[in-house]
Order: C-alpha cells, then structure tokens, then sequence
C-alpha cells in the first residue's frame, strides 16, 4: 500500500487531491461525509456513513423501528445487515424501552374511582402470589405505539401456555398512571371480578334414581322417583310415607258378644277358629316396635313378609 501526500482540494470543492511522492502521481479522493468523519476519527459517524451507503436503511430509520417494538434480529433480517451492525444503532434505544417499562411498573392502575395507590408492580405480585407464578420469571417490555403512546407488554408463562398482558402508559407526577388494554391485563388487576356465576344443569332423572338409592335416608321433601312399569300391586303406600307403618294384616273377625241369657247357635259350616299360635302371631307385630318396610319394598310396591 503507498502513501499519498494531500495536496489540496480540486476546483470544485468536491474532491481531494493526492500526490505519490514517488513518482508525483496525484489521484483524486471525494470529500464526502465518510473522508471528513475518517479525518475527524468519529468511527461511530463512520460506521453510520458506511450503513448508509451499503443499505437503503439508515440508522435513523433503525432506531426508529426499534422504538416501535421491533427486535434486533428482525431488523437485520428485513435488511440483510449483521445483527452486530444493527445492534451498535439499536441499543440507546433498547436501553430506553428498558427505562420505559420499569417507570411503568411504579405507575398506579387507573380504576373505575381514579388511580389506585397500589402501583402496577405491587398489583401484578400480589396476582401472581395467588396464582402461585413468579414474578422474576415474567419479562416486561416498553415500545411506542402509533399513536404515540407507550405500551408496557408483561410475558409470563402458566404451564405450557404462555401469556401477555398489555397496558398504556401515560408518564406524569407521582410515576404515572397505567391502563389496560386487555383482557390479561384487566384481571392482573382486579384477579376476583363480580362476575356472575355459571348455571348448573338440572341432574337427570337416571342420575337422581341413582343417588335416590345409594342413600336411602332421604329428606322426606325430596322428588320421588318415578315408579316403574310394573304389575299393579293392591294398597302400595305413598314413596312420601317412609316413616308409616305398612297396612297390618287383618285378623278375621271375631262374633260380636251375645247378650247374657241369649243362646247362640252354632254354625256348623263354619270355619274353626285358629289355635292360639296363629293369633298370637299378629299380635306380636302390634307392638311398640312396628314392622317399618324396606327402601325396595316401598319403591318396588311390594309387601313384606318378614
């Protein structure tokens, strides 16, 4: 590589005049911004020069689109430059989004009677306390909308899925105030809501038989079941009647008592009376303790014969 001695500037102001002092060889250099940032040593304004011409992206248009939200590796991939290259341009502006999102979590939630005295960052904890998650495990992030407004983005993760809540940030006294822009971002804030509350369905009616018979002691109010097709049965007793004793057998009837000096005649076509066994038998089922049929017998509307 040789040395070339400047030797001025050309007629038009726009070239610098070398000279080999060799030979006396002269050449011809442009003055433009990247010789002047070369002769000032600004590398960065070089760098911004080099960009420039190499790529229709320029730093500005960079920096611009890193506020926005857009990423470092989207930028280059749009582009075609080194990530490294786009990086030297875009981290005044990531280290700004990072001041922005940390302002917006000492901002106070805006509710429906003014902003709260809790800030954002206090709120959100206290949520994720309750939901058992971490709070150092969630990442914040700040870009500037359309509209020119902030929006402050919270990434988190539940399991496998992964969620986002977003907030306008309006930077003002006593740190701002933050509004959600969501449906993430509204029960971060308010985790228990008034909501009204889900309908149960009616249980079905095989459902009911079945809890119907699986406890039998059931409060007398309740729906009976409905009955089954089946032979018809004489005197079956109410299902509401558990508690009442069944229909007691009937002992024949006795003759009624003759009056004294009256002579009964005997029929001889009659029936004997049973012994004394047989009509003590009934009698033993009128006592205190009376024969209370089972749940299947009431059901089924069959008698019982023990």
């Amino acid at each position: 590589m040789r040395a070339l001695r400047v030797v001025g500037l050309d007629e038009d102001g726009e070239s610098v005049i070398c000279e080999d002092p060799d030979n006396g060889e002269r050449f011809t250099v442009p003055a433009d911004e990247r010789l002047r940032a070369a002769a000032r040593g600004d590398l960065t304004r070089l760098g911004q020069v080099q960009i420039e011409l190499e790529s229709p992206v320029r730093p500005r248009d960079i920096q611009a689109r890193v506020r926005a939200g857009a990423s470092v590796a989207q930028i280059a991939a749009s582009s075609g430059l080194p990530e490294q290259r786009v990086e030297r341009y875009a981290y005044p502006v990531l280290l700004e989004r990072a001041q922005i999102a940390e302002m917006a979590q000492r901002a106070h939630p805006v509710r429906e009677d003014g902003p709260d005295v809790q800030t954002l960052g206090e709120v959100v904890a206290h949520t994720f306390g309750m939901r058992g998650l971490d709070t150092a495990e969630a990442n914040w992030d700040a870009w500037r909308g359309d509209d020119g407004k902030w929006v402050v983005q919270l990434l988190w993760q539940a399991g496998r899925s992964e969620n986002g809540a977003h907030w306008v940030f309006h930077p003002g006294a006593h740190g701002g105030t933050v509004a959600a822009l969501d449906d993430h971002a509204a029960d971060l804030l308010d985790p228990s809501p008034n909501r009204p509350l889900r309908t149960v369905r009616p249980v079905t009616e095989l459902a009911r038989e079945a809890l119907e018979l699986d406890g039998p002691e059931t409060d007398d109010h309740s729906v009976p079941p409905p009955r089954p097709e089946a032979a018809p049965v004489a005197e079956t007793p109410p299902p509401g009647l558990e508690s009442t004793a069944p229909p007691e057998r009937t002992a024949p009837e006795r003759p009624l008592a003759t009056p004294v000096g009256e002579v009964t005649s005997v029929d001889e076509d009659a029936e004997p009376e049973p012994d004394d066994d047989a009509k003590a038998e009934p009698r033993r089922g009128r006592k205190n303790h009376p024969i209370v049929p089972s749940w299947e017998d009431v059901l089924l509307g069959v008698r019982s014969h023990r």
